[in-house]
């Protein structure tokens, strides 16, 4: 926020003046109040008076002056720097060093400044303010002056909703001058509605006034100051004062007018009369003024202040351009000067455009629905589908790690078990390795190996053990339709389909493993005839000595102790008209699932009985041999790139079906469509809000970065809780609707860089 500083002079240059210092932040009250006194300097006044007469003796022409080349060091270079000097030394005088102290104190050098000159002492207006060297360490302060007495000008509701400055332009008498280059700057405005009165009677220009609102009001012509009183010339034969068009520019600033530019000569007379009338702001030369310095200041001002610039940084750009024409035009910076009325707060362009918030809200609204409907109808032709199970797959593996489910161990024959034992291993092995876990009594055995022809020695010990031991699951796959290589694989032989499971799963189409087959119908002519998948039938046995028993309760509802497992539909979350065999679940991951013994360590007795006793032991192959590895989420994550054994994966569903019945963690669910639509709106309505309410584009930037980092943790925490919710269709429609919208702003103009 700008910083404002007023010096209130009260007095003559015979007498002194007695100065009030006052600083505070744009548009609030004072925060600090200092008097003080600038001494009695009447050769000041002489200095200023024949300056003046030498400036004006370079050319006789109301704006175009007839310049004469002068060589530096000439009498009017002499005669402009004794001026300064003498202001200068009478600004650095003892009675108001307290002033420049307490200014130094509570005013930083890099802040902007407004720096506004109360006083009623026309000569001290015509003084060139802006060379007070004090000034120079404030590389963002412009001078303006202003009256002693003031009040808010009285303004009625115009109705804001637009996005152009509304500009009226009189171009007046032009004889000796070219006010068509004036124009064609007006006329290359960005975002400007510009209304030119060229050399209109009076009676035209009452009119305009009358007829509808302003922001600016523009002239461009001969004028000039008799007795304190300005006149400007609108054609060749008529001119004005501002007194007899009084009632019109009262009802102009009424309606809005903030600025009036006269980019005519010496302009303080305009202004003396304009403030009586309270305008708000503008912007004159205060003496006569070349044509070529008057279009100049006016082409640097236009660019400067439509870019974005304020009013004050606006002018002091332009003015400070002006000294590269002082070689041909001398003291052309000197001209330009703000005048302002201290009740108002000098606009920007953007403002001037209008208060069009409400517009850009709704613009922001309409985009954000547009973008959501189309981000939807993207989704559900799976154009996403990819994107979303890879950000799923970074997030799951972000989840902090819950370590090893207890209630489960593997024992897995490695290379080096079937270098030993041989591939497959033989009915005689795994027989040994059900006595003796049978003797540890474990509550359930899952055998994760086909066995659905004899592998002796052994198999009458093995077949009888199958047959008989009501802990053991056997694993038999089911038949894949439209699949001749995959027709199916018996169980063993004499195991009842109570203690069957199949050991089919289902990979997305990048083979990754993310959900849970968890019941199917099998065909009437399926070797593996079990509506139970392998995970299932392990868990269901165990948590039936729990009294917990699968109920279903809906179509696509199963209750399972105390959770209830709901079936994932065809589109659900990410997916895209996905395999909808059988009844399928998300599958939640641990890290680790379970510890995990080799066949050599169980057989000699290195197995503590505790890692056994009552928990789930499943058995299975490890080796590469077997080929039964598969890729999951957290395959990425490892270096090398590693896949998931076959019975570490049926440990992991096993895992999750025992953990969601108990109640210890949630199974991963998603929303409905409706649910995921909201969601996506909400996120696209806060990126539309974020470029509506950022008015620059470095901070648009940082806001949209920082909402897309939110969003991100927060569909992380979600999933956490167990709630897979759309990240890469939200993030799309947040950049998307952001995007849009302030492509939108850039092109009204109504954000800068």
């Amino acid at each position: 926020m700008a910083k404002l500083v007023t010096l209130k002079l009260d007095g003559d240059f015979e007498e002194g003046f007695r100065v009030t210092l006052e600083i505070g932040s744009e548009g609030e009250r004072p925060e600090t109040e200092l008097t003080g006194r600038l001494p009695p300097a009447p050769n000041i006044v002489n200095h200023y008076r024949e300056w003046r007469s030498s400036y004006r003796s370079l050319g006789s022409s109301l704006r175009a002056i007839k310049i004469k080349r002068v060589a530096i060091g000439g009498s009017i270079n002499n005669q402009s720097q004794g001026l300064c000097d003498r202001l200068n030394r009478w600004l650095r005088s003892e009675l108001f060093s307290p002033l420049r102290e307490k200014w130094l104190e509570k005013v930083g050098t890099t802040e902007e400044v407004r720096v506004l000159i109360r006083t009623k002492n026309p000569q001290l207006r015509q003084l060139p303010w802006h060379q007070w060297e004090f000034l120079e360490r404030y590389h963002q302060a412009e001078i303006a002056l202003s009256t002693p007495e003031y009040q808010q000008p009285s303004k009625s509701h115009q109705s804001r909703d637009r996005h152009k400055v509304r500009i009226l332009a009189i171009l007046g008498n032009s004889e000796g001058i070219n006010i068509q280059q004036d124009r064609q700057l007006l006329e290359n405005l960005p975002f400007a509605d510009i209304t030119f009165l060229v050399e209109e009677p009076r009676q035209k220009l009452n009119e305009a006034l009358w007829e509808q609102p302003w922001d600016i009001l523009f002239f461009a012509g001969h004028s000039e100051t008799e007795a304190g009183r300005g006149r400007i010339h609108i054609n060749q034969t008529d001119s004005l004062t501002i007194d007899e068009l009084r009632e019109a520019l009262k009802k102009a600033i009424e309606r809005g007018l903030s600025l009036a530019i006269f980019n005519s000569c010496d302009g303080l007379g305009l202004a003396n009369e304009l403030e009586q009338l309270h305008i708000p702001h503008m912007i004159i030369m205060r003496e006569p003024v070349p044509d070529l310095v008057a279009q100049q200041f006016l082409q640097y001002f236009l660019k400067a202040f439509a870019s974005g610039k304020s009013l004050y940084l606006a002018v002091q750009e332009a003015r400070k351009k002006l000294q590269g024409l002082e070689d041909q035009c001398p003291c052309a910076s000197w001209l330009p000067v703000i005048c302002q009325n201290p009740a108002a707060i000098p606009p920007t362009w953007q403002q001037l455009r209008g208060n069009n918030q409400r517009h850009l809200l709704q613009s922001a609204l309409i985009v954000s629905v547009v973008v959501t409907i189309l981000v939807m109808v993207i989704r559900q032709l799976g154009m996403l589908q990819l994107w979303e199970l890879k950000a799923f797959d970074q997030l799951m593996r972000l989840r902090p790690n819950r370590g090893e489910d207890s209630r489960l161990l593997v024992v897995e024959a490695t290379d080096a078990e079937i270098m030993r034992y041989g591939y497959p291993p033989p009915d005689q092995t795994l027989a040994q390795i059900l006595d003796k876990l049978e003797s540890e009594q474990p509550r359930v055995i899952g055998l994760d190996i086909f066995r659905e022809r004899p592998r002796e020695p052994g198999h009458q010990a093995l077949s009888r053990q199958l047959q008989q031991n009501q802990k053991f699951i056997a694993l038999c796959r089911a038949r894949v339709a439209n699949n001749p290589e995959n027709s199916g694989i018996k169980p063993p032989s004499g195991v009842p389909e109570s203690r069957l499971g199949y050991s089919n799963i289902m990979a997305d189409p990048d083979g990754i493993i993310r959900r849970h087959l968890v019941f199917m119908h099998p065909y009437h002519d399926d070797p593996c005839a079990t509506h139970h998948s392998f995970s299932a039938r392990v868990a269901l046995h165990y948590l039936a000595q729990e009294g917990i028993k699968a109920k279903t309760i809906a179509m696509n509802k199963i209750s399972l102790g105390k959770t209830v497992l709901r079936e994932l539909s065809a589109n659900s979350g990410g997916y895209h008209n996905r395999d909808h065999r059988g009844f399928q679940v998300l599958l939640n991951y641990r890290e680790t699932v379970a510890r995990r013994v080799t066949f050599t360590e169980l057989l000699e007795g290195k197995v503590k009985p505790e890692w056994v006793k009552d928990k789930i032991v499943l058995i299975g192959i490890t080796a590469e041999i077997a080929k039964d590895y598969h890729p999951t989420p957290y395959s990425a994550l490892q270096w090398p790139y590693q896949e998931m054994p076959g019975v570490i994966l049926q440990a992991q569903m096993v895992s999750q079906m025992i953990s969601a019945a108990f109640g210890e963690r949630p199974l991963l669910s998603v929303w409905s469509v409706w649910g995921d639509l909201f969601w996506i709106w909400g996120w696209s309505i806060i990126g539309g809000t974020i470029a509506w309410r950022c008015g620059r584009i470095l901070y648009w930037g940082l806001a949209t970065i920082t909402a897309t980092g939110v969003l991100y943790l927060l569909c992380f925490g979600l999933l956490t809780l167990g709630v897979w919710v759309p990240l890469v269709p939200s993030a799309l429609a947040l950049v998307a609707t952001s995007g849009i919208v302030v492509a939108h702003r850039t092109r009204l103009g109504s954000i800068t860089p």
